[in-house]
């Protein structure tokens, strides 16, 4: 059963204090999506290959729990596609199209449409490289949405946070303008 955080509920405090590494530790209690919006990145698609190696990196991420990535522009997909090949010289990630015949033992999953994995394999964390939010967003623990510094982007990010926000999602932000790298 998915449940919808209540209008206005906020975060756990054990979530808001675990700050930007918050993702990668599951909240105890009913499951209910967290959104977490990466804003003011420079670039999306590079960003995404950063939080899902971290993902990976700590076991979040695995066969039986896999990550899944959306997003309905087959050109974007197809650049993330290869970007997760040449990420990291270090790290390999492994990753497949979702109907792919190797999906079903692959950790990273990419979608061109919003699609929900089998039951024996609840993907936890998706990453939403569209500019929709997808219909399948609350069956997952946690979505990210990254939003990059162009006006088109950010026009399109703010719908989405409405959306989530005015059905009572709690929403963690990041402005990684702030962050040092």
């Amino acid at each position: 059963m998915i449940l919808q955080a209540p209008p206005g509920r906020v975060a756990p405090k054990r979530a808001q204090r675990a700050g930007l590494l918050a993702f990668l530790w599951p909240i105890s209690g009913p499951n209910v999506t967290t959104v977490d919006f990466h804003f003011n990145t420079p670039d999306r698609l590079l960003h995404a290959c950063r939080l899902i190696r971290k993902a990976v990196r700590s076991g979040q991420v695995s066969e039986t729990k896999p990550l899944l990535v959306f997003c309905g522009q087959p050109e974007r997909l197809a650049r993330f596609d290869d970007m997760l090949y040449e990420f990291s010289e270090e790290d390999f990630l492994p990753h497949v199209m979702a109907d792919h015949p190797m999906a079903d033992e692959s950790p990273i999953l990419l979608c061109p449409e919003p699609i929900v994995p089998g039951a024996a394999r609840h993907a936890f964390l998706l990453v939403n490289l569209d500019d929709e939010v997808p219909d399948c967003f609350s069956s997952f623990d946690r979505v990210f949405e990254i939003v990059g510094p162009e006006d088109d982007d950010k026009t399109q990010a703010r719908k989405r946070f409405s959306f989530y926000r005015d059905r009572g999602y709690a929403i963690q932000q990041f402005d990684l303008s702030k962050t040092p790298r």
